[in-house]
């Protein structure tokens, strides 16, 4: 454990270094992603001048929803950059080769060889929100709730983490330059709502299939007071073990099939 944080850290730093070397790009891909965010929160604000509540969710309920959401997705999209390109980079390029050869977990450098460094701006944004809905909603916490919320974070990234890692295993066996993952991708819009205003077999997917409500839903009732769904909220440390489990083991077994290129 301890060579791995030591190799993280050489990894985050090296890589920071070369990213800040062109800094008007950097600037540039952070300000696109700031307002990327304002955007969303602006579509909740929109949304919210047309009706008062949504399913007896009220404005700043919805927000410190969609507030919560951001932080286990901006601390996922910061190491997510080669999962996206694995299936182009890794595997029909052939550069996969380069890491069989070093003497480092696969998966540990195919996750921390890039980093979108910029996605922080999510993580410190959804905070500042979550900070502002408590004050409007009352909202009283304890320090055992302090400790329920780095949890729920952490969980909430291992299960983004868990579900795209296995759609990027694909490509193991299915080489193609895009893969499955951008329309998966998509559906995290679906978790930054309350599930109860989708169809039942919505609720299926998004639970037990692509846990994403698991991720930033559960949790959020239970910061908010809501008992309802107290059972849920208690699993999902369990479902986020679960997937990362699964999802290390469809890696290891694609590592095991990988053939290289051929050239």
């Amino acid at each position: 454990m301890k060579r791995h944080l030591r190799l993280f850290a050489l990894y985050f730093a090296q890589y920071a270094k070369v990213r800040l070397a062109y800094k008007a790009d950097f600037f540039i891909a952070f300000f696109s992603s700031m307002a990327a965010t304002v955007i969303g929160f602006g579509f909740v604000l929109v949304l919210f001048t047309k009706t008062p509540q949504l399913q007896g969710w009220s404005f700043y309920e919805i927000l410190f929803l969609y507030a919560f959401s951001l932080v286990p997705l901006g601390l996922f999209n910061v190491v997510s950059w080669n999962l996206y390109e694995f299936g182009d980079m890794y595997i029909i390029q052939g550069r996969f080769d380069r890491i069989l050869l070093r003497p480092v977990n696969s998966l540990f450098q195919v996750i921390f060889e890039k980093f979108r460094i910029e996605s922080l701006q999510e993580v410190v944004t959804g905070l500042a929100v979550i900070g502002i809905c408590t004050q409007h909603l009352h909202l009283g916490w304890s320090l055992t709730d302090y400790g329920w919320f780095a949890i729920m974070v952490a969980c909430g990234a291992v299960i983004y983490l868990s579900v795209f890692l296995i759609l990027t295993s694909v490509a193991f066996w299915f080489e193609d330059r895009i893969g499955i993952v951008p329309p998966v991708f998509n559906m995290l819009t679906f978790g930054r709502y309350p599930l109860t205003i989708y169809s039942v077999f919505i609720q299926f997917m998004l639970s037990w299939v692509i846990p994403f409500a698991f991720a930033s839903f559960y949790p959020t009732t239970h910061f908010l007071g809501r008992q309802e769904l107290t059972g849920y909220f208690y699993l999902t440390p369990l479902v986020a073990a679960a997937f990362f489990t699964l999802a290390v083991a469809v890696w290891n077994r694609g590592v095991m099939n990988y053939s290289s290129t051929g050239s």
